[in-house]
């Protein structure tokens, strides 16, 4: 190879690679596991919530900026849905699941056909209800969020995250204190 040649071949490799660093670069600034695009907060409505009483428990869900997850009532059969599915201790009933919405968006992978998805931040909430066998003092409900997380190229792994609430049962009858306001204030979705 002549020195023209490989001046020419060295540069164009060295372009490669400095593509290859900035494209590695901005990819390792993307989460890669979809437990890293979405966090989940639990909340209680109730402090305590006293036997008999019906309350509500939410997982208020922040989707990374650039992704997107199906909501509730996917668009098509084969998409993956959110679902928040509780594993209630003895003397807790499930009264109601309820979901938000979701918002029609189209991507360039579906440009004809607009998918119902979550994004940003959604609250997904269960309806619950003490009964009078319900264990009195602190307790917690398990719960489990499935999700499919995608941006607008690609969608991650489908997973299921544990997510706990917390919460302390009292006697029938005890003054309960409503608690996080801010996010059971709103109308509750089916």
């Amino acid at each position: 190879m002549n020195l023209v040649k490989s001046s020419r071949y060295l540069a164009m490799l060295s372009a490669l690679l400095s593509i290859g660093a900035i494209a590695l670069a901005q990819d390792s600034s993307t989460p890669k596991r979809a437990a890293d695009v979405v966090k989940a907060q639990p909340y209680v409505s109730l402090d305590p919530v006293p036997r008999g009483k019906t309350f509500e428990a939410a997982v208020v869900v922040h989707i990374a900026e650039g992704y997107h997850m199906n909501s509730h009532k996917p668009s098509d059969t084969y998409l993956i849905p959110t679902t928040l599915t509780p594993k209630l201790p003895a003397g807790i009933r499930l009264v109601d699941t309820m979901y938000p919405p979701g918002s029609l968006k189209k991507f360039a992978f579906s440009p004809d056909k607009p998918l119902d998805v979550y994004s940003g931040s959604v609250t997904l909430r269960l309806k619950l209800a003490a009964e009078d066998s319900a264990a009195i003092g602190a307790t917690t409900i398990p719960m489990i969020l499935r999700y499919q997380a995608c941006n607008n190229s690609a969608c991650l792994p489908p997973v299921k995250i544990p997510v706990t609430a917390e919460l302390r049962v009292a006697a029938a009858g005890s003054a309960a204190k409503p608690v996080h306001s801010d996010i059971f204030a709103a109308p509750a979705h089916n």
